[in-house]
Protein backbone atom coordinates (compact mmCIF):
# COMPACT_ATOMS: atom_id res chain seq x y z
CA UNK A 1 0.00 0.00 0.00
CA UNK A 2 3.01 2.30 -0.10
CA UNK A 3 6.57 2.90 -1.21
CA UNK A 4 8.73 0.34 0.64
CA UNK A 5 11.79 2.58 1.04
CA UNK A 6 9.73 5.49 2.37
CA UNK A 7 7.83 3.28 4.78
CA UNK A 8 11.14 1.82 5.95
CA UNK A 9 12.26 5.42 6.63
CA UNK A 10 9.11 5.95 8.71
CA UNK A 11 9.81 2.84 10.73
CA UNK A 12 13.48 3.76 11.30
CA UNK A 13 12.58 7.26 12.50
CA UNK A 14 9.86 5.99 14.84
CA UNK A 15 12.13 3.28 16.28
CA UNK A 16 15.00 5.72 16.86
CA UNK A 17 12.67 8.13 18.67
CA UNK A 18 11.19 5.32 20.75
CA UNK A 19 14.62 4.09 21.81
CA UNK A 20 15.68 7.66 22.66
CA UNK A 21 12.53 7.99 24.79
CA UNK A 22 13.57 4.97 26.88
CA UNK A 23 16.98 5.94 28.33
CA UNK A 24 16.60 3.39 31.13
CA UNK A 25 15.20 0.64 28.93
CA UNK A 26 11.63 -0.31 28.28
CA UNK A 27 9.47 -2.08 25.77
CA UNK A 28 9.13 -1.23 22.09
CA UNK A 29 6.13 -2.71 20.29
CA UNK A 30 5.62 -2.57 16.53
CA UNK A 31 2.34 -3.66 15.03
CA UNK A 32 0.76 -3.66 11.60
CA UNK A 33 -2.71 -4.48 10.41
CA UNK A 34 -4.92 -3.92 7.40
CA UNK A 35 -8.45 -3.00 8.48
CA UNK A 36 -11.07 -1.70 6.06
CA UNK A 37 -8.80 -1.10 3.08
CA UNK A 38 -6.00 0.72 4.83
CA UNK A 39 -2.59 -0.13 6.21
CA UNK A 40 -2.06 0.75 9.86
CA UNK A 41 1.40 0.79 11.46
CA UNK A 42 1.76 1.41 15.21
CA UNK A 43 4.95 1.99 17.14
CA UNK A 44 4.56 2.09 20.92
CA UNK A 45 7.16 2.65 23.61
CA UNK A 46 7.07 2.57 27.39
CA UNK A 47 9.38 5.56 27.62
CA UNK A 48 9.19 8.94 29.25
CA UNK A 49 6.20 10.12 27.22
CA UNK A 50 5.53 13.70 26.22
CA UNK A 51 3.69 16.56 27.83
CA UNK A 52 0.75 17.84 25.76
CA UNK A 53 2.65 20.86 24.41
CA UNK A 54 5.41 18.63 23.03
CA UNK A 55 2.91 16.12 21.61
CA UNK A 56 1.11 18.90 19.73
CA UNK A 57 4.33 20.14 18.09
CA UNK A 58 6.43 16.99 17.72
CA UNK A 59 5.58 16.48 14.02
CA UNK A 60 6.64 20.02 13.06
CA UNK A 61 9.92 20.47 11.17
CA UNK A 62 12.86 21.45 13.40
CA UNK A 63 10.90 20.94 16.62
CA UNK A 64 13.09 18.96 18.99
CA UNK A 65 13.48 18.31 22.69
CA UNK A 66 16.88 16.63 22.16
CA UNK A 67 18.96 19.82 22.08
CA UNK A 68 22.15 19.40 20.03
CA UNK A 69 21.48 15.66 19.68
CA UNK A 70 18.46 16.07 17.40
CA UNK A 71 17.60 17.87 14.19
CA UNK A 72 13.85 17.96 14.66
CA UNK A 73 13.38 16.34 11.27
CA UNK A 74 12.70 12.67 12.04
CA UNK A 75 9.05 13.01 12.98
CA UNK A 76 8.48 15.72 10.38
CA UNK A 77 9.68 13.22 7.77
CA UNK A 78 7.26 10.65 9.17
CA UNK A 79 4.41 13.14 8.76
CA UNK A 80 5.54 14.11 5.26
CA UNK A 81 5.66 10.48 4.11
CA UNK A 82 2.26 9.76 5.62
CA UNK A 83 0.73 12.74 3.84
CA UNK A 84 2.49 11.85 0.55
CA UNK A 85 0.77 8.45 0.75
CA UNK A 86 -2.61 10.10 1.38
CA UNK A 87 -2.46 9.04 5.00
CA UNK A 88 -2.21 10.40 8.50
CA UNK A 89 -0.04 10.05 11.56
CA UNK A 90 -1.49 10.28 15.06
CA UNK A 91 0.41 10.69 18.30
CA UNK A 92 -0.79 9.60 21.72
CA UNK A 93 1.43 10.11 24.73
CA UNK A 94 1.27 10.15 28.49
CA UNK A 95 4.17 11.55 30.51
CA UNK A 96 5.85 8.75 32.42
CA UNK A 97 4.03 6.00 30.51
CA UNK A 98 5.14 6.27 26.89
CA UNK A 99 3.91 7.10 23.42
CA UNK A 100 2.15 5.52 20.45
CA UNK A 101 2.57 6.71 16.88
CA UNK A 102 -0.06 5.44 14.45
CA UNK A 103 0.42 5.73 10.70
CA UNK A 104 -2.64 5.09 8.54
CA UNK A 105 -2.40 4.76 4.77
CA UNK A 106 -5.51 4.19 2.64
CA UNK A 107 -5.53 1.62 -0.13
CA UNK A 108 -4.94 3.51 -3.39
CA UNK A 109 -7.55 1.27 -5.05
CA UNK A 110 -10.20 2.82 -2.78
CA UNK A 111 -9.62 6.34 -4.15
Amino acid sequence: LGDPSELREVLVNLIINAVDAMPNGGMLTIGAREPRGQAVLEVTDTGIGMPEETRRHCLEPFYTTKGEHGTGLGLAIVKHIALAHGGTVQVESTPGLGSTFTLKIPDAADD
